[in-house]
């Protein structure tokens, strides 16, 4: 039997830390580098789900998967760019479709299933189950109304900070501009005519004393803390000066009711993994903001310490408890 990976060849250590906890378990990995298919890597699946993969990790019969780890994907990234685009476009397609056609039909355990991820990635959705739990969440006003935008902004008194649902950057000179969390001025609230190009989220700014990044494998609570107050840029949101903190992220036990919510949270979202963040209030309230189904966690693997890749094995292996999908929630107005 097999483990197999998801991912991508310029995927980060992450993977060959999760790759060595589960060979000592005594469990074969194969690691299946998405980029390369259909181009360097060959996939075949028959009628009744059976099927085999080669490549450049061998060759694995289907039949011998026991579970799946969806990390990344980045099928037909090495299919020629400069192809006809009418023939390039469906030849990508036509390549992820028989791969999440092979995940479909495999019928064993993935952490976490692509329609789970998908699922759990909504923001509204997301916040409505948070606040249905009992976890506190920022004011929140997802729009393109212009108007909208400034009546909420005029009911929060410490002000307003916008950011986007999805990651997103902009590309200067080859240079990588990505668009952090930002407050928003009062002159920036009377000129917001772009929105009509693209919607916004718009959350009440909070006093920061902490961030957390929690992670959720499984029933297994891993907390970290950041002082992003420490450094100016960081103060409104800690990646601006990521690098810069990389080594200052200490452990942090979260609040038993806040614990016991998270897990609630995840049973919700069916989640088998998750990446929490929160805000740590001055007067010390845990503010839930969002839980990534597939965030990074290699650099809270060396600072604090945290033991993400011994609990992505376990739980992969079956050796820790696992979620079979989203379990139904109370409904709060």
């Amino acid at each position: 039997m097999a483990i197999l990976l998801i991912t991508h060849s310029n995927d980060n250590e992450s993977v060959s830390a999760v790759t060595r906890a589960l060979h000592a378990r005594g469990e074969r990995v194969y690691r299946f580098d998405t980029d390369l298919f259909p181009t360097g890597l060959q996939l075949s699946l028959d009628e009744r789900g059976g099927g085999r993969l080669s490549g450049p990790g061998g060759v694995l019969e289907l039949s011998d998967v026991s579970a799946v780890w969806y990390r990344r994907n980045s099928v037909g990234a090495r299919i020629p760019e400069d192809l006809d685009p009418q023939l390039r476009k469906p030849s990508v397609e036509e390549s992820r479709r028989l791969m999440f056609g092979m995940l479909a039909a495999l019928g064993v355990f993935q952490l976490d299933a692509l329609e789970t991820v998908r699922r759990s990635e909504n923001k509204p959705l997301q916040l409505k189950l948070a606040h249905a739990l009992g976890l506190e969440v920022p004011r929140t006003l997802m729009t393109n109304d212009p108007e909208a935008v400034r009546t909420f902004a005029a009911s929060c008194p410490g002000g307003v900070v916008t950011k986007m649902m999805s990651s997103f950057a902009v590309y200067e000179q080859g240079r990588e501009q990505v668009v952090f969390t930002t407050p928003l001025s009062a002159k920036q609230l009377e000129d917001l005519e772009g929105l009509d190009l693209c919607p916004m989220t718009f959350q009440e700014r909070l006093a920061k004393k902490l961030e957390l990044r929690v992670t959720v494998v499984g029933e297994r609570v891993m907390s970290a803390a950041i002082d992003s107050q420490a450094m100016p840029r960081a103060r409104e949101d800690w990646r601006r000066e990521g690098a810069a903190l990389v080594e200052a992220w200490k452990p942090y036990t979260l609040p038993e009711p806040v614990h016991a919510r998270v897990l609630k949270l995840m049973d919700a979202l069916g989640l088998n993994y998750g990446a929490f963040d929160f805000i740590v209030t001055p007067e010390g309230r845990h503010v839930f903001l969002e839980v990534n189904p597939a965030g990074e966690f290699m650099w809270l693997m060396r600072h604090p310490g945290l033991p993400i890749d011994e609990a992505l094995a376990d739980v992969l292996t079956g050796r820790a408890a696992r979620r079979l999908g989203p379990k139904s929630t109370p409904q709060q107005g």
